[in-house]
């Protein structure tokens, strides 16, 4: 009885199992003809991108901060407002400033009045046309003396004037020895005597000097003279030629040179005034604003933020493996969290030519403009960039969920007579759903199997691990 109970125990267990292994085949095959979700591999479109996230930002931005201690005496702007290139956003009080910049307007007011003047007066020009009159008759007394017959020191009518004074001393001179003799014997100290050889004695002394200068205006030059008169002429030259050059300068207006001269006098000023002011850049909007009426400040210090929200950029980082696909020029689909079911459209404006390793990953700047930004668009909100490196159409289409890789080789299941047939592919262009077929043994209208097991067990069933 014992033997037979065993025995019918191990006939109950046999069917057990063969009843288990019935069920767990028939799912297998049961899962092989209807479980497996599969699409016909056909022929379409394909866009292929590259992704990558960015930070978006103004095309231009300014932190504007004042350059000098005061106070504030008035605040022309708030958040939002758009401004003008040289609009004043703020400015100091007068009574704040210090001196050098108080002064710095009466400097401006004088260098535009002599600016004003300058440009109606005509008496630079007269002045100029004075100067070039007195340089050409010192140039023609200097070639005289120059060129003039035997280099003589002095003209005709000059050695017969001082011949003629000495003729005039000789006979003064006569005259008074003859009125000193009437009174030489009188005694030393008898004024008569004395005004007699105090008068003879000074025309003896000036007919000395008379001399002297006769013999050497009638004397030749010797060398030393000739070449202070040929230095002396060239110097006359170049002042005439200098002299011309003024006159060219002002002949048909001011001199551009004392224009220049001015106007960086007023730049100077200019600046110098600016220094209590805070002044837009750039055209934008107004994105910061820290002062307020009567606020002290100081040097550094930061007043506003001026942002160009005409032109909104993103930079992206894009991998050296996807970088020689991207160009200038290329379409761009964007999307911000911040702002839901809509996409925004961009073009790209610039690429890095130098990669930037961070942790040994190589990417390359790529800069993105906005075609059809919005109010909605802020500086600083993250996009997500797709840039469309490829399109190709006409080509054969697998879904990328479909695709394994078995000892290296990419492959797809293909449902062949309700079973499962792994197919070896060669993938082109991606997207973010397919890829271009490019090779391989998949053909068109074939089942691809969108959701095949990791492995198969025998008669095609799912596999164990």
């Amino acid at each position: 009885m014992k033997n037979m109970r065993n025995i019918i125990i191990a006939i109950i267990l046999i069917g057990v199992i063969a009843a288990a292994g019935y069920y767990f085949w028939s799912q297998g095959q049961s899962a092989v003809g209807g479980e497996f979700q599969t699409t016909p591999a056909e022929r379409g479109s394909l866009e292929a991108t590259v992704g990558a996230t960015g930070t978006v930002r103004a095309n231009q931005t300014a932190l504007l901060a004042w350059e000098t201690t005061g106070s504030v005496e008035a605040v022309r702007v708030k958040v939002g407002d758009s401004v003008k290139k040289d609009d004043v956003l703020a400015e100091l009080a007068k009574t704040s400033l210090s001196q050098s910049i108080i002064l710095a307007e009466v400097d401006l007011l004088t260098a535009q009045r002599s600016l004003e003047d300058l440009q109606t007066s005509t008496t630079a020009r007269a002045q100029a046309e004075l100067a070039v009159t007195q340089a050409e008759k010192a140039l023609e007394e200097a070639r005289d003396k120059y060129e003039g017959s035997n280099f003589a020191r002095a003209s005709d009518t000059k050695i017969e004037n001082v011949q003629s004074e000495l003729d005039l001393l000789n006979h003064q001179i006569s005259q008074a020895r003859k009125i000193y003799n009437m009174f030489k014997d009188l005694p030393d100290g008898d004024s008569r005597k004395a005004g007699a050889l105090s008068n003879l004695t000074s025309l003896e002394l000036r007919r000395d000097q008379v001399v002297a200068e006769l013999n050497y205006i009638t004397g030749s030059p010797d060398d030393n003279e000739v070449s202070q008169r040929l230095s002396n002429y060239e110097i006359a030259k170049a002042q005439l030629e200098d002299a011309k050059l003024r006159l060219a300068r002002v002949q048909d207006g001011p001199d551009d040179l004392e224009v220049a001269r001015l106007q960086a006098q007023m730049t100077a000023a200019q600046a110098t005034l600016d220094l209590a002011r805070i002044i837009a850049p750039f055209d934008g909007t107004v994105t910061q604003v820290e002062p307020l009426p009567g606020d002290q400040v100081s040097p550094g210090l930061q007043a506003f933020r001026v942002d160009d929200l005409s032109h909104l950029l993103v930079d992206v980082q894009i991998s050296e493996i996807d970088i020689n696909t991207i160009s200038i020029g290329q379409s761009v689909t964007m999307s911000f969290d911040a702002i839901l079911g809509k996409t925004y459209n961009g073009v790209i404006v610039e690429v890095g030519q130098v990669g930037s390793s961070i942790q040994g990953a190589v990417n390359f700047m790529v800069t993105v403009e906005l075609t059809d930004g919005d109010t909605d668009v802020r500086p600083g909100m993250t996009a997500a960039v797709n840039i469309l490196v490829k399109e190709v159409k006409d080509v054969l289409l697998v879904p990328n969920r479909a695709v394994r890789i078995v000892d290296g080789e990419r492959v797809v299941y293909v449902l062949v007579d309700g079973l499962p047939v792994m197919t070896t592919v060669r993938l082109g262009s991606s997207s973010d759903s397919v890829s271009e077929v490019i090779g391989g043994d998949l053909k068109e209208g074939d089942l691809v199997i969108l959701n095949p097991p990791a492995t198969f067990g025998p008669m095609g069933g799912p596999g164990g691990n």
